[in-house]
Protein backbone atom coordinates (compact mmCIF):
# COMPACT_ATOMS: atom_id res chain seq x y z
CA UNK A 1 0.00 0.00 0.00
CA UNK A 2 1.26 3.48 -0.82
CA UNK A 3 2.45 5.43 2.23
CA UNK A 4 0.73 8.82 2.31
CA UNK A 5 1.94 12.04 3.93
CA UNK A 6 0.96 12.22 7.58
CA UNK A 7 -1.33 15.21 7.02
CA UNK A 8 -3.41 13.12 4.60
CA UNK A 9 -3.90 10.25 7.03
CA UNK A 10 -7.17 10.41 8.89
CA UNK A 11 -9.38 7.78 10.43
CA UNK A 12 -12.64 7.03 8.67
CA UNK A 13 -15.73 8.25 10.49
CA UNK A 14 -18.17 6.41 8.21
CA UNK A 15 -18.68 2.76 7.36
CA UNK A 16 -16.03 1.55 4.89
CA UNK A 17 -17.53 1.57 1.40
CA UNK A 18 -16.31 0.79 -2.11
CA UNK A 19 -18.13 2.35 -5.06
CA UNK A 20 -17.02 1.01 -8.43
CA UNK A 21 -17.90 3.80 -10.85
CA UNK A 22 -17.99 3.83 -14.65
CA UNK A 23 -16.50 7.03 -16.08
CA UNK A 24 -17.75 6.48 -19.62
CA UNK A 25 -15.61 7.22 -22.67
CA UNK A 26 -13.20 10.16 -23.07
CA UNK A 27 -15.71 13.03 -23.12
CA UNK A 28 -15.99 14.07 -19.43
CA UNK A 29 -19.61 15.10 -19.99
CA UNK A 30 -20.52 11.46 -20.64
CA UNK A 31 -20.70 10.52 -16.98
CA UNK A 32 -23.89 9.87 -15.05
CA UNK A 33 -25.30 12.11 -12.33
CA UNK A 34 -25.10 9.18 -9.93
CA UNK A 35 -21.40 8.81 -10.65
CA UNK A 36 -20.86 12.52 -9.98
CA UNK A 37 -22.68 12.19 -6.64
CA UNK A 38 -20.42 9.27 -5.70
CA UNK A 39 -17.30 11.28 -6.53
CA UNK A 40 -18.55 14.22 -4.47
CA UNK A 41 -18.78 11.97 -1.41
CA UNK A 42 -15.43 10.23 -1.94
CA UNK A 43 -12.68 10.11 0.66
CA UNK A 44 -10.34 8.32 -1.76
CA UNK A 45 -10.45 8.06 -5.57
CA UNK A 46 -8.45 5.30 -7.21
CA UNK A 47 -8.60 6.03 -10.92
CA UNK A 48 -7.59 4.20 -14.09
CA UNK A 49 -5.76 5.26 -17.23
CA UNK A 50 -8.97 5.45 -19.27
CA UNK A 51 -10.82 7.70 -16.83
CA UNK A 52 -10.60 11.37 -17.79
CA UNK A 53 -8.71 13.15 -15.01
CA UNK A 54 -11.01 16.15 -15.35
CA UNK A 55 -13.57 14.05 -13.45
CA UNK A 56 -11.36 14.14 -10.35
CA UNK A 57 -12.47 17.75 -9.87
CA UNK A 58 -15.83 16.44 -8.65
CA UNK A 59 -14.17 14.90 -5.59
CA UNK A 60 -13.80 17.01 -2.42
CA UNK A 61 -10.56 18.99 -2.19
CA UNK A 62 -9.38 16.91 0.76
CA UNK A 63 -10.04 13.58 -0.99
CA UNK A 64 -7.01 11.46 -1.79
CA UNK A 65 -6.50 10.87 -5.51
CA UNK A 66 -4.30 7.99 -6.63
CA UNK A 67 -3.54 6.79 -10.15
CA UNK A 68 -3.61 2.99 -10.36
CA UNK A 69 -4.00 2.69 -14.13
CA UNK A 70 -2.97 -0.12 -16.42
CA UNK A 71 -2.03 0.29 -20.05
CA UNK A 72 -0.42 -2.01 -22.58
CA UNK A 73 2.97 -3.15 -21.18
CA UNK A 74 2.63 -0.83 -18.19
CA UNK A 75 0.93 -1.31 -14.83
CA UNK A 76 1.16 1.23 -12.04
CA UNK A 77 0.03 -1.52 -9.66
CA UNK A 78 -0.82 -5.18 -10.05
CA UNK A 79 -4.43 -6.26 -9.62
CA UNK A 80 -3.76 -7.90 -6.22
CA UNK A 81 -2.11 -4.67 -5.07
CA UNK A 82 -5.12 -2.65 -6.19
CA UNK A 83 -7.46 -5.03 -4.35
CA UNK A 84 -5.44 -4.58 -1.17
CA UNK A 85 -5.38 -0.80 -1.56
CA UNK A 86 -9.15 -0.68 -1.94
CA UNK A 87 -9.71 -2.55 1.33
CA UNK A 88 -7.06 -0.73 3.37
CA UNK A 89 -8.09 2.72 2.19
CA UNK A 90 -11.76 1.96 2.84
CA UNK A 91 -10.93 0.91 6.39
CA UNK A 92 -8.67 3.91 6.95
CA UNK A 93 -10.68 6.68 5.27
CA UNK A 94 -14.23 5.52 4.52
CA UNK A 95 -15.62 5.87 1.00
CA UNK A 96 -13.34 4.63 -1.79
CA UNK A 97 -14.44 5.42 -5.35
CA UNK A 98 -12.85 3.15 -7.91
CA UNK A 99 -13.12 5.23 -11.09
CA UNK A 100 -12.77 3.15 -14.24
CA UNK A 101 -13.17 4.02 -17.92
CA UNK A 102 -16.23 2.91 -19.86
CA UNK A 103 -18.36 0.45 -17.92
CA UNK A 104 -16.38 -1.52 -15.31
CA UNK A 105 -18.41 -4.68 -15.92
CA UNK A 106 -17.28 -4.81 -19.57
CA UNK A 107 -13.72 -6.19 -19.46
CA UNK A 108 -13.05 -3.83 -16.57
CA UNK A 109 -12.57 -6.21 -13.62
CA UNK A 110 -15.09 -4.18 -11.64
CA UNK A 111 -16.93 -7.23 -10.37
CA UNK A 112 -13.68 -8.87 -9.27
CA UNK A 113 -12.70 -5.86 -7.19
CA UNK A 114 -16.13 -5.68 -5.60
CA UNK A 115 -16.07 -9.39 -4.86
CA UNK A 116 -12.69 -9.11 -3.14
CA UNK A 117 -13.78 -6.10 -1.08
CA UNK A 118 -17.02 -7.77 -0.05
CA UNK A 119 -15.12 -10.87 1.08
CA UNK A 120 -13.04 -8.57 3.30
CA UNK A 121 -16.15 -7.16 4.93
CA UNK A 122 -16.34 -3.93 2.90
CA UNK A 123 -19.76 -2.73 1.71
CA UNK A 124 -19.90 -2.36 -2.07
CA UNK A 125 -21.83 -0.27 -4.58
CA UNK A 126 -21.83 -0.23 -8.38
CA UNK A 127 -22.58 2.65 -10.75
CA UNK A 128 -22.62 1.72 -14.46
CA UNK A 129 -20.86 3.79 -17.10
CA UNK A 130 -21.29 4.30 -20.82
CA UNK A 131 -19.39 1.45 -22.43
CA UNK A 132 -16.91 2.15 -25.22
CA UNK A 133 -18.30 -0.94 -26.95
CA UNK A 134 -21.26 1.16 -28.08
CA UNK A 135 -20.20 4.75 -27.42
CA UNK A 136 -16.86 4.67 -29.27
CA UNK A 137 -18.43 3.57 -32.58
CA UNK A 138 -21.24 6.06 -31.94
CA UNK A 139 -18.71 8.87 -31.42
CA UNK A 140 -17.57 8.15 -34.98
CA UNK A 141 -21.15 8.06 -36.24
CA UNK A 142 -21.34 4.25 -36.50
CA UNK A 143 -24.36 2.35 -35.13
CA UNK A 144 -23.59 -1.15 -33.89
CA UNK A 145 -27.00 -2.32 -35.13
CA UNK A 146 -29.03 -1.02 -38.07
CA UNK A 147 -32.34 -2.26 -39.41
CA UNK A 148 -31.80 -4.29 -42.56
CA UNK A 149 -28.02 -4.28 -42.07
CA UNK A 150 -27.13 -5.78 -38.69
CA UNK A 151 -29.50 -7.52 -36.28
CA UNK A 152 -26.97 -8.07 -33.50
CA UNK A 153 -23.46 -7.34 -32.33
CA UNK A 154 -20.68 -9.18 -30.54
CA UNK A 155 -18.42 -7.45 -28.02
CA UNK A 156 -15.14 -9.29 -27.59
CA UNK A 157 -11.70 -8.73 -26.18
CA UNK A 158 -8.96 -9.53 -28.67
CA UNK A 159 -6.91 -11.96 -26.63
CA UNK A 160 -7.14 -14.85 -24.23
CA UNK A 161 -5.29 -14.84 -20.92
CA UNK A 162 -2.34 -16.49 -22.68
CA UNK A 163 -2.14 -13.65 -25.21
CA UNK A 164 -3.46 -15.68 -28.15
CA UNK A 165 -6.18 -14.41 -30.46
CA UNK A 166 -9.62 -14.87 -28.93
CA UNK A 167 -11.06 -17.91 -30.79
CA UNK A 168 -14.54 -16.40 -30.59
CA UNK A 169 -13.44 -13.85 -33.21
CA UNK A 170 -13.38 -16.63 -35.80
CA UNK A 171 -16.85 -17.67 -34.67
CA UNK A 172 -18.07 -14.08 -35.07
CA UNK A 173 -16.57 -13.98 -38.56
CA UNK A 174 -18.92 -16.79 -39.56
CA UNK A 175 -21.97 -14.65 -38.72
CA UNK A 176 -23.53 -11.48 -40.14
CA UNK A 177 -23.33 -9.73 -36.75
CA UNK A 178 -21.33 -6.60 -36.12
CA UNK A 179 -18.11 -7.33 -34.25
CA UNK A 180 -16.79 -4.79 -31.73
CA UNK A 181 -13.33 -5.58 -30.40
CA UNK A 182 -11.98 -3.81 -27.33
CA UNK A 183 -8.28 -3.64 -26.46
CA UNK A 184 -7.33 -5.26 -29.75
CA UNK A 185 -5.28 -2.95 -31.98
CA UNK A 186 -2.15 -5.06 -31.65
CA UNK A 187 -4.17 -8.01 -32.95
CA UNK A 188 -5.75 -6.16 -35.89
CA UNK A 189 -3.89 -8.17 -38.60
CA UNK A 190 -4.97 -11.44 -36.95
CA UNK A 191 -8.55 -10.23 -36.64
CA UNK A 192 -8.55 -9.27 -40.32
CA UNK A 193 -7.02 -12.65 -41.20
CA UNK A 194 -9.86 -14.43 -39.36
CA UNK A 195 -12.39 -12.59 -41.53
CA UNK A 196 -10.33 -13.14 -44.67
CA UNK A 197 -10.36 -16.84 -43.86
CA UNK A 198 -14.16 -16.65 -43.88
CA UNK A 199 -14.06 -15.10 -47.37
CA UNK A 200 -14.96 -11.59 -46.16
CA UNK A 201 -12.06 -9.44 -47.38
CA UNK A 202 -14.47 -6.78 -48.69
CA UNK A 203 -16.29 -6.43 -45.38
CA UNK A 204 -16.06 -2.87 -43.97
CA UNK A 205 -13.81 -2.32 -40.96
CA UNK A 206 -13.27 0.78 -38.84
CA UNK A 207 -10.90 1.79 -36.04
CA UNK A 208 -11.70 4.53 -33.53
CA UNK A 209 -9.07 5.85 -31.11
CA UNK A 210 -9.41 8.34 -28.25
CA UNK A 211 -13.17 8.23 -28.70
CA UNK A 212 -15.01 11.28 -27.46
CA UNK A 213 -11.89 13.45 -27.11
CA UNK A 214 -10.82 16.43 -29.24
CA UNK A 215 -7.98 14.33 -30.71
CA UNK A 216 -10.26 11.45 -31.66
CA UNK A 217 -8.91 9.41 -34.57
CA UNK A 218 -10.95 7.45 -37.09
CA UNK A 219 -9.99 5.10 -39.90
CA UNK A 220 -12.39 3.32 -42.23
CA UNK A 221 -11.53 0.69 -44.81
CA UNK A 222 -12.16 -3.01 -45.21
CA UNK A 223 -10.74 -6.33 -44.07
CA UNK A 224 -8.33 -6.51 -47.01
CA UNK A 225 -6.88 -3.08 -46.16
CA UNK A 226 -6.45 -4.12 -42.52
CA UNK A 227 -4.27 -7.03 -43.69
CA UNK A 228 -1.72 -4.58 -45.10
CA UNK A 229 1.40 -4.71 -42.88
CA UNK A 230 2.04 -1.05 -43.68
CA UNK A 231 -1.15 -0.07 -41.86
CA UNK A 232 -0.33 0.81 -38.26
CA UNK A 233 -1.91 2.53 -35.29
CA UNK A 234 -0.50 3.88 -32.06
CA UNK A 235 -1.24 0.93 -29.80
CA UNK A 236 -0.57 3.10 -26.74
CA UNK A 237 -3.86 4.91 -27.39
CA UNK A 238 -7.17 3.24 -26.48
CA UNK A 239 -8.87 1.92 -29.59
CA UNK A 240 -12.01 0.11 -30.67
CA UNK A 241 -12.34 -2.02 -33.80
CA UNK A 242 -15.66 -2.40 -35.62
CA UNK A 243 -16.10 -5.08 -38.29
CA UNK A 244 -19.31 -5.33 -40.27
CA UNK A 245 -21.49 -3.58 -42.81
CA UNK A 246 -22.33 -0.83 -40.29
CA UNK A 247 -18.69 0.32 -40.41
CA UNK A 248 -19.39 1.84 -43.83
CA UNK A 249 -22.47 3.71 -42.58
CA UNK A 250 -20.52 6.39 -40.68
CA UNK A 251 -22.43 9.64 -40.21
CA UNK A 252 -20.97 13.12 -39.77
CA UNK A 253 -22.66 15.07 -37.02
CA UNK A 254 -23.96 18.60 -37.36
CA UNK A 255 -22.41 20.31 -34.35
CA UNK A 256 -22.43 23.86 -35.70
CA UNK A 257 -25.04 24.95 -33.16
CA UNK A 258 -23.05 23.69 -30.17
CA UNK A 259 -20.70 25.74 -28.03
CA UNK A 260 -17.09 25.38 -29.26
CA UNK A 261 -15.86 23.67 -26.10
CA UNK A 262 -18.72 21.17 -26.34
CA UNK A 263 -18.29 20.59 -30.05
CA UNK A 264 -14.64 19.67 -29.57
CA UNK A 265 -15.65 16.71 -27.43
CA UNK A 266 -17.74 15.14 -30.15
CA UNK A 267 -16.27 13.69 -33.32
CA UNK A 268 -13.17 14.77 -35.14
CA UNK A 269 -11.96 12.75 -38.09
CA UNK A 270 -8.32 12.34 -38.99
Amino acid sequence: MTILPEQQRRKATAMPLLSVVGAGIGDPELITLKAVKALRSADVVLYDALANEVLLDYAPKQAIRLYVGKRRNHKAFSQPEINTMIVEYARQYGHVVRLKGGDPFVFGRGWEEMDYARDQGIAVNYIPGISSAIAAPAAAGIPVTLRGVSRSFWVLTATTESGDLNPEIRQAAATDATLVVLMGLSKLPEIAAAYAGAGKTALPLAVIQNAGLPDQRYWQGNVAAALDPALSFDVKLPGVIVVGEVASRQMNFDISSLEPQTAASYVQFA
